[in-house]
């Protein structure tokens, strides 16, 4: 499931470039798996592959978009617009991948009625009735840690049973509400991991092992 939009990422590149057909080298390479995997992976969705051919570019991404389900509208609402949930707001990505922003709320009283990208700030005490009046699917956290755990129970209450986390801390939600987490600081500490290890490499030096208390790898 995890390699679904990324296969799908690959697609609307491809057809961005005027790509009608692929085969399973050249779709893998775009996604940047193992064609093995990939093969693998399609599979599972049915035979949408011709020998010799390849696949139909067109026809592929739909059958991954009804897979994950972007063949229908999903609501969205934002809650947090500091930088990064103005950020979020004016991401062009949502709308044209199936995701509808339908509201932005704020705790901050004295943001209500600001425009952003198209939509005016509410206020954050809103969430329920926008949430009943839309039919929101997914809500997104973009607040500071501190405030998440509160806003992730007030959308659970509200019936928002699916959560995309950028706060970062962890949250605690009932069974049957998924939360997908996105950490960019966590990210960029992997980055600079990889970072040290090459220059560990270039110059020679053995990368750092990290040993148990009594010295033991």
């Amino acid at each position: 499931m995890a390699r679904l939009p990324v296969y799908l990422r690959a697609l609307n590149s491809l057809l961005e470039a005027e790509v009608r057909s692929c085969s399973s080298e050249e779709l893998a390479t775009a996604a940047g798996v193992n064609s093995a995997k990939l093969r693998k992976d399609l599979s599972h969705l049915g035979s949408y592959g011709t020998r010799g051919v390849g696949y139909d570019v067109e026809y592929l991404r739909y059958q991954i978009s009804r897979e994950i389900g972007l063949t229908q509208d999903w609501p969205v609402v934002i809650v947090g617009i500091g930088n990064l949930g103005h950020a979020l707001a004016n991401y062009s990505g949502f709308s044209s991948r199936g995701f509808r922003t339908v509201a932005l709320l704020d705790a901050d009283d004295s943001r209500t009625g600001e425009l952003v990208a198209g939509l005016k700030i509410r206020a954050f005490r809103e969430l329920t009735a926008i949430v009943h009046e839309h039919g929101v699917a997914i809500g997104v956290i973009a607040t500071p840690a501190a405030a998440a755990q509160s806003v992730c129970d007030q959308m659970v209450s509200a019936g928002i049973r699916s959560i995309l986390n950028f706060a970062p801390t962890v949250l605690t939600v009932p069974d049957g509400v998924d939360v997908r987490m996105v950490d960019l600081s966590s990210e960029l500490q992997i980055l600079a991991y990889h970072e040290q290890r090459k220059a560990q490499l270039q110059s020679g030096d053995a990368p750092v092992v990290a040993t148990g208390s009594e010295g033991v790898a």
